[in-house]
């Protein structure tokens, strides 16, 4: 298994600061122990105009063997022979990727106390790999690496030399160039890509792999074309483990299209224990122990064993009122937008009349914990048809979303910035266009009703407004005029004759022509 990488320079910023960037002097021939051989690390030349270094990983296939706990043993014969009769000596693999991160590991972190000045610059590189496999071809190699920002000349190796008829093998020699990248991204782009072109792991693909995969894949992978591709070869097509990694590229891509951190945008539940009942993953630190329990209100909670006087709390009770509507709209497909730990989806399933509920949030903690509540993995067949959670930012518009009857925006608005508001109203009631769509939100001018509140305090640490009982109707009545709706407004929760109720809920109901249009486009 061989690779070279290789720099110009000149007197001013020599070739050989390459080696420092390395941490391997060009003096010494160096070899390393790794977990399925030696590598060897020289260096062919090394002056101020070029400077190359060579890696030759020899691969112990014995190792290899028993660390692989005996794979194709009790299998077919030539399974068993291929254990130890195989190209892994020669072509490089993931086995390759595991060296250089071994070997490298310093540079691929980017860390070099002798020349911090030159980590950040980018180097016109050249990486020549004589023996690769590529499942997919020098096309796929081209799609990995072109957007990458390298120039890829990638031949393939013929069977046989002696014998052209034999056709090519799968394998190519790969050659790369940029001037646009650092040593750093180089060498993270083939720490992730070789095992991809590669398609086979050669050791136990664990759960700690998605991190080494984030890390490896930071600040490319979330916009690679390939992602999907990438992930799921480099995770060895573990399902569960290429869904995980997905979801938290997806989340970093919406954190930086949205200008803001992932603990940001995954915020909505901070664990499993502690959160109210608002659908949202409000937590109760935020809502419930502001004195959202509607105490003193009249309202109690009835049934067999209910306590005698005991208060609903006003999640329970803006969860009642949200069904409610939904029936009397004659939902049947409906939208929880912002679903958090999926007590509403849960409140849903329970009726037969909603065929499909589709629970979406950009939290993949939150969407977790709601397929938890849910048990969606020991749900019966019938059941599990009707329900579906989604990552998905409201920032943006998204043809999922399109064709249901009813969308619920229970507690969310209040989160998003007021400049990005307009963003989500398009995506909901400009591009979605459901027929209806219910929107819950704070009542300020209720929280003086709260004893535990301290003036002036939102009820939530991450609300980043909210509305009075005019601003609300004022919002909600712009964006019904805009996009074709008549609105309605009804109160949850205690309705206090000077202060208004604690929740506001709007219902938007699409104008019948402009329902008429919706379903002769559809």
């Amino acid at each position: 298994m061989f690779l070279t990488i290789s720099t110009t320079g000149d007197e001013k910023t020599p070739a050989t600061d390459l080696s420092f960037l390395l941490h391997k002097h060009p003096d010494n021939a160096q070899a390393f122990s790794t977990s399925y051989g030696t590598a060897h690390v020289v260096y062919p030349r090394a002056d101020a105009e070029c400077c190359t270094v060579a890696m030759l990983l020899e691969v112990d296939t014995t190792a290899l063997v028993r660390r692989g706990k005996g794979k194709g043993r009790g299998g077919a014969p030539d399974a068993a022979l291929a254990q130890y009769v195989n190209d892994r000596p020669y072509a490089a693999s993931s086995l390759l990727a595991v060296a250089l991160s071994r070997v490298f590991s310093s540079a691929i972190r980017g860390v070099c106390n002798a020349r911090p000045e030159r980590v950040q610059h980018p180097l016109p590189l050249r990486v020549e790999i004589p023996a690769l496999p590529a499942r997919g071809g020098p096309d796929l190699v081209r799609r990995l690496f072109e957007p990458l920002g390298w120039t890829v000349a990638a031949e393939r190796v013929a069977l046989d030399g002696e014998f052209p008829e034999w056709g090519d093998s799968r394998y190519v020699g790969l050659v790369l160039e940029s001037d646009r990248l650092t040593l750093a991204e180089a060498l993270r782009h083939l720490y992730v890509l070789l095992p991809v072109l590669d398609d086979a792991k050669h050791y136990w693909v664990s759960a700690d792999e998605v991190d080494k995969l984030l890390r490896a894949g930071e600040g490319w992978l979330p916009t690679h074309p390939e992602q999907k591709l990438i992930t799921s070869r480099y995770l060895s097509r573990r399902w569960s483990l290429t869904r995980q990694a997905m979801e938290r590229l997806e989340l970093v891509r919406l954190a930086e299209a949205d200008d803001s951190e992932v603990e940001d945008l995954d915020n909505a539940v901070q664990d499993e224990t502690g959160t109210d009942e608002t659908g949202n993953g409000e937590s109760t630190t935020g809502e419930t122990a502001t004195g959202e329990t509607a105490a003193g209100s009249g309202v109690t909670a009835t049934g067999e064993g209910a306590a005698e006087d005991r208060p609903v709390p006003l999640a329970v009770q803006r969860r009642d009122a949200l069904v409610a509507a939904l029936k009397e709209s004659g939902a049947a497909r409906v939208l929880d937008l912002g679903c958090g730990q999926g007590q509403l989806v849960q409140a849903l399933l329970k009726d037969p009349r909603f065929t499909e509920i589709v629970g979406v949030d950009v939290s993949v903690r939150a969407l977790t914990i709601a397929s938890r509540r849910l048990k969606l993995d020991r749900m019966g067949e019938r059941q599990a048809s009707r329900v579906r959670l989604f990552q998905g930012s409201l920032a943006y518009t998204d043809n999922r979303l399109k064709g249901y009857d009813a969308a619920v925006l229970s507690e969310v608005v209040e989160h998003v910035d007021l400049p990005r508001l307009p963003a989500l109203e398009y995506a909901v009631f400009g591009s979605a266009r459901p027929r209806t769509v219910l929107v819950t939100t704070p009542n300020v001018e209720y929280n003086v009703r709260w004893e535990t509140l301290p003036a002036g305090h939102a009820r939530h640490g991450d609300h980043r407004f909210e509305w009075n009982r005019e601003e609300f109707r004022s919002w909600a009545g712009r964006v019904a005029e805009l996009h074709g709706y008549t609105v309605e407004f009804i109160p949850v929760g205690p309705d206090d004759p000077e202060v208004g109720p604690p929740t506001q809920m709007a219902v938007f109901t699409l104008n019948a022509k402009d329902s008429t249009k919706e379903e002769k486009a559809a």
